[in-house]
């Protein structure tokens, strides 16, 4: 997957034939800025494509910045309307809003902005109720916590790329966005030796431009179908409101954003788990 990431140059397929949409499970299936600190070691640029010129294709789509959230209208199968619509949209650049085709199936992602002393418990979790997950990290939290990332990558979940200091993506040019992801991805190559093959673009925001962009370094750009305000850990949720609200959003494919810092998510997680596979659910990783 990761061939396009060692291309000097970056040459967007054009978009009329990147029709296929890799989105399907087949047959079953508060952040913080970035502060390096000079004990951290720096990850290595020496890999990292680079980009010469902007390609023409590139400059001719969609600089358009766009904030995600997955709306309060929904079908009749539960899933977000926002959702389909956008899936069909910008699935062709990799992008995942929902899960196609994954009967009764949920993927369980945490975003990692710091660490609020939690992480720790929910892998406990994870572990006894053997579910799979995504943790999203940036380079300040992956180097500030190597052995949680380390952890994660033992217990059989997935790192994915947070990129390296949290901008919004659709704000910068081709050449910083990609040096956003490749420099996290080099630095978790180099440390832990683990390849991340998915991206979760910094306040969820993104245009068609940085979707490509995304797509060229060979990573899927994971959105999410279902998330709440969870990540205030000043104003946490009530914890028996938060178990009713996931476990009733719950739906086909779905996608859920959980923030790590979360005291409340800590404390259902447990609870969520089991009344989610009482309901016929099953929890799935990301990728194979």
């Amino acid at each position: 997957m990761m061939k396009n990431y060692k291309k000097i140059a970056i040459q967007l397929v054009a978009v009329g034939l990147a029709s296929t949409i890799l989105t399907g499970c087949g047959t079953k299936g508060k952040d913080s800025s970035s502060q390096t600190s000079s004990k951290v070691p720096l990850p290595s640029t020496s890999s990292s494509p680079v980009i010469n010129a902007v390609s023409p294709t590139f400059g001719n789509l969609d600089t358009k910045k766009q904030g995600w959230g997955q709306g309060v209208q929904f079908d009749e199968q539960n899933i977000p309307i926002s959702c389909t619509t956008f899936q069909e949209k910008y699935g062709k650049y990799n992008a995942v809003f929902v899960k196609q085709n994954c009967e009764n199936q949920i993927f369980l992602t945490f975003d990692e902005g710091y660490e609020n002393g939690y992480t720790s418990k929910i892998l406990d979790v994870l572990k006894e109720k053997q579910v799979p997950a995504v943790f999203f990290v940036t380079y300040d939290y992956a180097s500030k916590n190597p052995d949680l990332i380390q952890r994660m990558i033992d217990e059989g979940h997935i790192v994915g790329n947070h990129s390296y200091s949290h901008p919004s993506m659709p704000e910068i040019s081709v050449e910083k966005q990609q040096e956003e992801i490749t420099k996290l991805h080099d630095y978790i190559k180099q440390e832990f030796s683990y390849t991340m093959t998915l991206f979760r673009p910094p306040k969820g925001e993104f245009s068609e431009q940085s979707l490509a962009v995304a797509k060229e370094l060979g990573y899927e750009t994971v959105f999410w179908s279902f998330a709440y305000s969870d990540w205030n850990v000043d104003k946490q949720p009530d914890p028996s409101e938060a178990l009713k609200k996931t476990v009733d959003r719950a739906h086909n494919g779905a996608v859920y954003l959980l923030h790590a810092v979360s005291k409340t998510n800590t404390e259902i997680l447990g609870n969520m788990i089991d009344q989610l596979q009482q309901e016929g659910y099953s929890f799935q990783p990301m990728a194979e």
